[in-house]
């Protein structure tokens, strides 16, 4: 059974339908990527499985159960958090107390483990817990978004553009933390513009174009792809 499975998702912002029938598998352990353009839905697409922007038709299977109308809060709970579009981090608050938001629905003794981990992973974070967020760099703020996804101890890891408006120095090191995040059993579900990136990481890949799955296969083989290449990778 696929960890995650997409049946037909059509969503709606109002009358305007977003997505047209998006159908895909996330399998346990794997990082898996939506690459597109701007308006193709990757953002949308992530919504609808956290439960942001409920679809209006479909099925979103998560570990075998339906999560398509469940409230946010309780997909959270069953272990789907989301690093979103923006980072979003609270500006007035610190670095440590950002982290602490991540795991307001846990009642484990295991946080201030999962907090060591983050620092391990992000070793800025830990130099700058007593920070405001709102005083870092787009990079550290992208690090803390991440970071206080992790928090929430997920099952699936949801990454919305992690590299937009970060220098590309920062982007080269947070894509190696993605890895190494992966590498470590999170299963991750990546929305990127930077294809580049997203391919490098990944083990699959769909291409959403106008709200619809236009392509899928292995990443590697889509880096080689003619279309794929003139389209997204400025070849």
């Amino acid at each position: 059974m696929s960890m995650l499975v997409l049946d037909d998702v059509q969503t709606y912002y109002g009358n305007i339908q977003a997505l047209k029938g998006v159908s895909l598998t996330v399998e346990e352990g794997e990082c898996v990527t939506l690459i597109g353009s701007n308006g193709a839905g990757k953002s949308t697409t992530l919504r609808s499985i956290s439960g942001l922007s409920p679809p209006r038709k479909g099925s979103i299977l998560f570990e075998g159960q339906e999560i398509a109308r469940m409230p946010p809060q309780d997909i959270v709970s069953l272990g789907i958090s989301q690093s979103p579009e923006g980072r979003r981090c609270f500006p007035r608050m610190t670095v440590a107390e950002n982290l602490d938001m991540g795991a307001y629905l846990r009642r484990d003794g295991e946080i201030a483990r999962d907090r060591d981990r983050v620092y391990e992973l992000f070793p800025r974070l830990e130099e700058r817990s007593k920070q405001k967020a709102g005083t870092m760099s787009g990079g550290e703020q992208q690090m803390l978004a991440i970071g206080r996804a992790l928090m929430a101890k997920p099952k699936l890891l949801l990454l919305d553009e992690p590299s937009m408006g970060i220098a590309p120095i920062l982007v080269e090191r947070i894509y190696e933390t993605i890895a190494e995040i992966n590498r470590q059993g999170t299963t991750i579900l990546l929305v990127e513009q930077n294809a580049n990136f997203a391919l490098g990481v990944s083990q699959r890949a769909y291409v959403l174009e106008t709200g619809k799955v236009a392509l899928s296969d292995e990443s590697a083989k889509l880096r080689e792809n003619p279309d794929v290449q003139k389209a997204y990778l400025g070849a």
